[in-house]
């Protein structure tokens, strides 16, 4: 009995130190085009397992989409032809325990978050979510009877809109301010009129919703973890390699250098990594080659 006592202690206290290792926010999927503009002003393309860090901003282009992950579990999906900054990003120690907290601003695009507890952190969450002119609040942890917390919104040109899908949420705008606790219900906000009341949504226009930041898989999207590359190019000198990677990532496409030795001296070879598999390394290849001209870019492991 005093082993087993011993041993769970033991497994409990590693939990915690690989749940203080996690970073606070990691990139897990990208479908491109997407970038990532940080404090300085340097701006690079959004890529797996970049870790973001407050006050950076993600920029996602037509057709594209993001899959980020909270250190404690929970999953953010960014939609197409979006704006997000980020700030308030990190974790803090309450009442003996830690809670992950992040503010979010939806500058323009929709997102969805859905909260999850990983099992290596015991912990709480303070989310905010800034969508123009609401402000959405996800607080406490999953589990203990509390059911996880799916939210849908969107900052459009002349309206914004939170969807409450399970759990709860605050929501704030001006001096308005009230819980949502009714799934399948949704609030929407014209720009420069009163917002209307809280109504149920429909399955369907859940389901349109949805598909606007859902990841898209087997369209040449990257994965966390992905073993397969997709090689665009070779050149035989330095010069020649950063003229073609600096054209592939200003188009956010997250490409690296390899350099490899052969014969007759050095080869630079440019790829882009972490496809899940040979179709969606086939899919971005063919994409990469219509929008930037490369020519017959190939795909291995």
């Amino acid at each position: 009995m005093k082993t087993k006592i011993i041993l769970t202690a033991l497994l409990m206290l590693a939990a915690t130190f690989a749940a203080a290792a996690r970073p606070d926010l990691v990139v897990e999927g990208v479908r491109m085009p997407a970038w990532v503009e940080h404090p300085s002003g340097a701006r690079a393309p959004l890529a797996t397992g970049k870790v973001l860090i407050n006050r950076d901003r993600v920029y996602t282009g037509p057709g594209a989409r993001a899959l980020l992950r909270l250190a404690d579990g929970s999953l953010i999906n960014l939609g197409e032809n979006g704006q997000f900054a980020l700030d308030d990003l990190g974790r803090r120690k309450i009442g003996g325990g830690d809670v992950v907290t992040v503010s979010l601003e939806v500058i323009s695009g929709a997102l969805r978050i859905s909260t999850q507890a990983d099992y290596k952190f015991r912990g709480e969450r303070d989310i905010k979510v800034t969508i123009a002119t609401i402000t959405a609040g996800i607080r406490g942890m999953d589990g203990q009877g509390t059911k996880p917390t799916r939210i849908w919104a969107k900052a459009g040109k002349a309206r914004d809109i939170v969807c409450l899908i399970e759990g709860a949420v605050t929501v704030v705008r001006g001096s308005e301010a009230f819980t949502m606790d009714q799934p399948m219900s949704y609030y929407l906000a014209p720009r420069k009129e009163p917002a209307l009341p809280v109504a149920p949504v429909q399955q369907r226009q859940l389901d349109e919703w949805l598909a606007e930041t859902e990841m898209i898989f087997g369209s040449g999207a990257l994965h966390k973890g992905g073993k397969w590359k997709v090689y665009l190019a070779e050149a035989n000198t330095q010069e020649a390699a950063l003229e073609i990677y600096d054209r592939l990532r200003e188009a956010g496409f997250p490409a690296e250098i390899r350099p490899v030795k052969s014969e007759s001296g050095m080869i630079y070879k440019l790829r882009v990594s972490n496809l899940s598999s040979k179709h969606e390394a086939e899919a971005l290849a063919g994409e990469i080659k219509g929008r930037l001209e490369i020519a017959e870019p190939r795909v291995s492991r």
